[in-house]
């Protein structure tokens, strides 16, 4: 069987789908990396909202998609951006999804992290920041959940300089119960976070987030680059305190920076192992086993595929992922809260298809084929 796939030049082009795919069972955690999924949220497609309206969110697929990547070993980074966190999702949402998530996680004996911003303003002084970040903090450690401390708009708009970062930072961390991990979100990923930090310099920036981490290394348990910088996330992680850890955020260098070098390593908190959780808890298993040539050999062909899902405009990567946990079967529909499924063209979908089936992530082949060609038969492209 073959299925015509559009191409970014328009003319169609006949791919043969795999027939086999592969195969990683479930498993423990891992020994050797702390590995987070960021998971993304599963809307609810018969319900009557706009893009304006509060997400309305499938709490069982939702939920059932967290338990599949807990069977292979990966730990759920939850209301992160990779749930749509200000794309979709507002904080009533996320709040919910922290709770419902958090008890599931118990329940499975899962592990969970939680994003905790300031998305409930969208600016205001200082002190009306601190205070958002409190709100989520609390929900967040209520749950149960270790925190995520997210880069926020407010503080963005409020900041004059890096000493207000310094400030609210270092008041957010005294008063955490437990260590966060610290998420550094780059602009790439949402343009409201240009000049985080204090400067649109990453020299500078970086030096400030590390005075940030080193004034409290007792309540950071690690850090979450997103910059898509290898190099500088080598350089940042040489230079972290002892015992805190790094967590790439890297969607497109993820394979070199989990192996690391003699000098060091990064862990992992990624939303392209959304789509690639089995075959990256097997990854890791290998690495577990002090096998990097093995480790490389199964997720560097990955590269490809996740450098497709995050290209420019790197924020709507969430609609590639999506389409991939459709076609994988994990949900009955192609349908985004805030309607973001239109966020990619066509000839983008068709190729995050074809190059995912290609590395035979989907455990039904003959089910994502059909999905897919209902899907272009809905842009009227007949096979």
């Amino acid at each position: 069987m073959t299925i015509q796939l559009p191409s970014a030049d328009g003319a169609l082009r006949t791919y043969e789908p795999r027939t086999e795919p592969l195969a990683p069972a479930p498993g423990t955690p891992f020994t050797s990396r702390t590995v987070f999924s960021a998971a993304h949220v599963v809307a609810d497609p018969y319900a009557d909202v706009s893009p304006d309206s509060p997400a309305a969110v499938d709490w069982d697929a939702t939920l059932a998609f967290r338990r599949h990547l807990w069977s292979h070993g990966l730990g759920v980074a939850e209301a992160m951006d990779t749930a749509q966190r200000g794309m979709g999702l507002d904080w009533d949402g996320a709040a919910e999804l922290v709770r419902r998530s958090a008890a599931e996680a118990k329940a499975a004996g899962g592990r969970i992290a939680c994003g905790a911003g300031t998305d409930q303003i969208t600016g205001g002084t200082l002190a009306a920041v601190r205070a958002a970040y409190e709100e989520q903090l609390a929900v967040v450690e209520e749950a149960g959940a270790q925190v995520i401390l997210m880069a926020s708009r407010a503080l963005a708009s409020a900041a004059r300089g890096p000493e207000d970062y310094l400030e609210v930072y270092g008041h957010l961390l005294r008063q955490s119960a437990g260590p966060v991990i610290l998420h550094w979100l780059g602009p790439m990923f949402d343009p409201a976070l240009e000049g985080y930090w204090g400067s649109s310099d990453l020299d500078t920036a970086t030096d400030v987030f590390l005075e940030a981490v080193t004034a409290h290394p007792e309540k950071v348990d690690g850090v979450k680059i997103s910059l898509l910088d290898a190099e500088r996330e080598i350089d940042l992680r040489r230079r972290l305190p002892d015992g805190v850890r790094c967590y790439t955020g890297d969607d497109f260098h993820y394979p070199e920076l989990i192996a690391g070098d003699d000098r060091g390593f990064s862990h992992a908190l990624l939303g392209v192992f959304d789509p690639l959780g089995p075959l990256a808890a097997q990854a890791v298993r290998v690495l577990d086993t002090g096998d990097v040539a093995g480790f490389r050999s199964l997720l560097e062909p990955t590269a490809g595929l996740a450098r497709h899902l995050f290209q420019h405009p790197t924020r709507f990567y969430k609609t590639g992922v999506v389409l991939l946990a459709w076609l994988a079967g994990h949900q009955s529909h192609f349908t985004m809260v805030g309607g973001l499924q239109s966020a990619r063209s066509l000839p983008h979908l068709a190729r995050a298809y074809e190059l995912a089936d290609g590395l035979g992530l989907f455990h039904d082949p003959k089910l994502a084929e059909e999905r897919m060609k209902t899907l272009l038969s809905l842009y009227g492209v007949n096979q």
